[in-house]
């Protein structure tokens, strides 16, 4: 997706600002259409504002229109006869192109009990998910009735048309569609941030099996050189962190026993607010640790 200054949006024709914005929000560019129409937007907030209106302000018979122009989730049939790019990237993102046939089944169940029951598919933003988090989300909504799961599906309409905006759109304002994910180790025998710790992050699951989402090694400060997520919502799920700290403290002649007593330390936590920031450092000695959220 190449991307484009507000600034050249504002000065498009209407054909070319069409094009442009077309994709933004799936099968739909008469949205597009009418965000020309309301041009000069001053920000991206501002355009987004608009985009929202437009759907909002839409006939119901355009509304359910607008929702049954996306597909199923991690459906192979719709996959194989192909989806727009923006929904491949987003349903990749979440793994739900490498499902277990277990995974592959659960999806398939959740999607024919959620169409059977509303009548249009399940839209959920997957970029703010992990399969297990989706799934969770799929059994709670299809305990709503219709006109509260056609409201739930326009907010996340909202909110993978802000993603694709995001990605699309250079304004010097930003939308807030970004979280972040970091940490730091703390040495607490010598009171001194700890570096050159390897730091996997795992996004664990309840079907198939758990996934490495990152490999890092701390530096001279103790952290990382970048986030461990960033750039991205922070997918909703459970996550382990995994510091290996008996090398660390074998490298610096700390007396150990043998096995260590703490070789590898796991720190298992939940992300529950995609835009947010989430810190949670490690504070050990060779034989203790403890965390916290931090900011």
């Amino acid at each position: 997706m190449s991307q484009v200054s507000l600034a050249d949006l504002n000065a498009a024709s209407k054909a070319d600002f069409v094009a442009a914005l077309a994709n933004v929000v799936e099968y739909s560019p008469w949205i597009a259409e009418q965000l020309a129409a309301k041009r000069p937007f001053v920000g991206i907030n501002e355009l987004h504002a608009a985009l929202m209106a437009a759907i909002q302000s839409a006939e119901p018979d355009v509304q359910l229109a607008l929702i049954r122009a996306h597909p199923d989730l991690a459906n192979k049939t719709q996959r194989a006869a192909g989806l727009t790019a923006e929904s491949t990237d987003e349903q990749n993102s979440a793994g739900l192109d490498r499902l277990s046939d277990a995974e592959y089944s659960a999806f398939e169940r959740a999607n024919n009990a959620y169409r059977d029951k509303f009548g249009f598919p399940y839209i959920v933003c997957v970029r703010r998910h992990t399969k297990d988090s989706v799934l969770r989300d799929f059994e709670a909504r299809l305990l709503n009735i219709a006109k509260t799961e056609i409201r739930r599906a326009i907010e996340e309409i909202g909110r993978i048309s802000a993603l694709r905006l995001d990605q699309l759109v250079v304004a010097d304002d930003r939308l807030k569609v970004h979280g972040r994910l970091s940490t730091h180790v703390l040495d607490n025998q010598i009171g001194k941030p700890a570096p050159g710790i390897p730091i996997e992050l795992v996004e664990l699951a309840s079907l198939g099996e758990n996934r490495v989402i990152a490999r890092v090694v701390t530096n001279a400060d103790g952290r990382t050189d970048q986030p461990l997520i960033g750039g991205r919502p922070l997918p909703i799920g459970r996550y382990e962190l995994r510091f290996s700290v008996a090398e660390y403290y074998a490298a610096r002649n700390v007396p150990l026993s043998d096995p260590p007593l703490l070789d590898e330390i796991p720190l298992r936590f939940a992300i529950s607010e995609p835009e947010s920031h989430y810190h949670v450092p490690l504070l050990v000695t060779p034989w203790s640790y403890s965390t916290y959220r931090g900011s």
